[in-house]
């Protein structure tokens, strides 16, 4: 079986401006896509996404759309900027549209997202690196993905510095050789999950 791997882009910039958290989201997939798998990405600012905690929110609502593509997938990549110290907003947005999942738990206690991977990708100007990718993970193993081994890729300028990742000539090793883990060990589960399903908790 294929791998399809489904990024969203969190950040606040709409297209087509360059976007610091889409370079980071772009090099983990570019890191998949070199282990065989198929990518594909949004930008979910672009995207009428309403607010709240249901599948679908009604006419207009891009949302519904969105969770196809990600239950079509067997890897998420969501990747955010840091702003004020956490996610961003479009972050919070999508893990608010997530809750649906959990009215969603079959009679055997399977979530919709049960075998399928998450992997967190982070930027920014300021601390904050580690406490947002643990409000992500949290979220995510909350509504049902699994958290593979190894940090989560991220990358942080100086302190009320003014450099974005996207202005950088070149990506910092510790950066690589993290996305290129994160890659690795995402594509290594869900070819486990997709081999090793988690049985019905309640069968």
């Amino acid at each position: 079986m294929t791998l399809r791997a489904f990024g969203m882009n969190c950040t606040l910039t709409r297209g087509p401006a360059p976007s610091s958290t889409q370079k980071l989201l772009d090099q983990v997939l570019d890191a998949m896509s070199a282990l065989g798998v198929e990518t594909d990405h949004v930008r979910v600012v672009d995207l009428d996404v309403k607010p709240g905690v249901s599948a679908d929110e009604g006419e207009g609502d891009r949302w519904p759309d969105l969770r196809r593509r990600l239950l079509e997938a067997q890897i998420l990549v969501l990747a955010t900027p840091i702003w004020l110290g956490q996610p961003s907003s479009v972050a919070k947005r999508v893990l608010e549209r997530m809750d649906a999942f959990l009215g969603e738990i079959d009679d055997q206690g399977r979530y919709p997202t049960f075998g399928r991977v998450a992997v967190a990708a982070v930027v920014g100007n300021e601390d904050g690196a580690h406490h947002v990718t643990a409000e992500l993970y949290q979220a995510l193993a909350d509504v049902g993905f699994t958290v593979p081994a190894g940090a989560a890729p991220y990358w942080v300028g100086e302190a009320m510095g003014s450099t974005d990742f996207k202005d950088l000539e070149s990506t910092p090793k510790k950066v690589a050789d993290s996305v290129r883990t994160a890659a690795s060990n995402a594509v290594h589960l869900a070819q486990v999950l997709q081999k090793h399903p988690y049985p019905a908790p309640l069968a």
